[in-house]
């Protein structure tokens, strides 16, 4: 069985920094694109970030290029997301993800197949 499991969520400052992992199984990263999703009180799920192992391709959403960055490590069967210059509205539940195709798929509101339970990122002003 495919299995997500996030960690890293908690309460920072804006300005301030944190740092996901997601630890995958039960699936070759090769054949699947990786990433995280997020979903704040009173608003859609939006794709974050996503990448695929296959060609080292990855997908930013607008709202956090240039602050968050993604990485994998294959051998350690986990994917990272590093933020930086967080802001409040980063407040949200992040989620680990994944599906079959392209890192773009994470640019689609329903492009994930595969959803991990959310860790909660709390950016406070």
């Amino acid at each position: 069985d495919v299995q997500l499991q996030a960690f890293g969520g908690g309460l920072v400052q804006a300005g301030g920094s944190l740092r996901l992992s997601c630890a995958f199984s039960g699936f070759t990263f090769d054949d699947y694109v990786i990433g995280w999703f997020r979903q704040a009180p009173g608003r859609e799920r939006e794709g974050v970030t996503c990448i695929a192992n296959s060609d080292g391709m990855t997908y930013y959403s607008d709202s956090i290029k240039g602050r968050l960055t993604i990485s994998s490590d294959s051998a350690e069967n986990t994917v990272y997301l590093q933020m930086n210059s967080l802001k409040p509205e980063d407040t949200a539940v992040y989620y680990c993800v994944a599906t079959q195709g392209t890192a773009e798929r994470c640019g689609l509101y329903n492009g994930m197949d595969y959803w991990g339970k959310g860790t909660l990122v709390t950016v406070s002003s």
